[in-house]
């Protein structure tokens, strides 16, 4: 008998459910309703990108959703056997901005199992702009991250490696939606984000770090109160600053990134400008168009 895929999820995310409650997290209705209701949380961040030794404006966008996941393959389930099947939160992230001419338009997909305590078991990132494209993949499997770079640069080509376990710049963002107290503080080992190994043509690894986690106030971002995971990276110039509200949903409402560039006045920023609940994926006729100006996107 086929279990309705709301029913699946549920079932999946009975453990994290009571562990919350434990913890002093939202309760099982709360966490139900917002990340169960059947839509994604879109939101619009002004991009300040660093690029080139310049900043350029642009659009970044924050996609959150849950959907069933099949382990075993690592794709979303959409039928057949319920066999390894599990709930995570997925987040597409896109970055649009132009460089003189040309323009830039990036997007990471990052899927982390609401289940607490697990690992991101995937992460897929392309960057397109008017000289290439290139194309990243890591999976999650038996302890480590397996990955594959396929690029148009003669020093990258295509390539597949192995990495040890450790904590993904890419999925602080999912779990700080899951559950921001579990983030890491002290000395870490971390694989640096792939959008910033990009910019960089740095190959993957795993590297040192230090993170720490502060509360924080910033009316102009939010009038709720806020806690910021700041990520120093040890061996290279690469600071990460996530800034979110404490309350669930856990919102997050800006970042920075330092480092990039050898003047330090010149750092990445995104702020948060719109934020929406929509069945997005539904709503891709004509008619719906007007639904991006609501979004504060053109």
């Amino acid at each position: 008998m086929k279990l309705p895929i709301r029913l699946i999820l549920l079932i999946v995310l009975i453990p994290f459910l009571s562990c919350q409650e434990a913890t002093g997290q939202p309760t099982n209705a709360e966490f139900e309703k917002y990340w169960y209701a059947g839509d994604a949380e879109l939101s619009r961040y002004e991009l300040k990108q660093v690029r080139y030794g310049e900043v350029h404006e642009g659009d970044a966008v924050l996609i959150f959703v849950t959907e069933p996941f099949r382990t075993d393959k690592q794709v979303k389930y959409e039928g057949g056997s319920q066999d390894n099947v599990e709930s995570v939160l997925k987040l597409n992230l896109t970055k649009k901005f132009n460089t003189g001419i040309y323009p830039y338009s990036m997007m990471s997909s990052t899927f982390t199992p609401v289940a607490e305590g697990k690992p991101t078991l995937k992460v897929t990132t392309t960057s397109q702009e008017w000289c290439g494209h290139t194309f990243s993949q890591l999976n999650h499997r038996k302890n480590k991250y397996e990955g594959k770079l396929y690029s148009y640069f003669q020093n990258e080509g295509d390539q597949a490696f192995v990495l040890d376990d450790a904590l993904l710049e890419d999925e602080i963002f999912t779990k700080i939606r899951l559950q921001p107290e579990s983030l890491p503080t002290g000395d870490i080992q971390m694989i640096p984000g792939s959008m910033f190994l990009r910019f960089k043509h740095r190959e993957y690894g795993v590297e040192r770090a230090v993170a720490t986690l502060s509360p924080m106030e910033d009316p102009d971002l939010s009038a709720k109160a806020l806690k910021n995971y700041r990520i120093t990276y040890k061996d290279f110039p690469r600071v990460l600053e996530i800034t979110f509200e404490s309350e669930f949903p856990h919102a997050i409402v800006a970042w920075e990134e330092h480092g990039d560039h050898s003047d330090p006045s010149l750092v990445t920023r995104a702020v948060r400008t719109h934020t929406l609940k929509s069945a997005y994926w539904g709503q891709h006729d004509v008619k719906d168009g007007h639904l991006r100006a609501k979004l504060g996107l053109e």
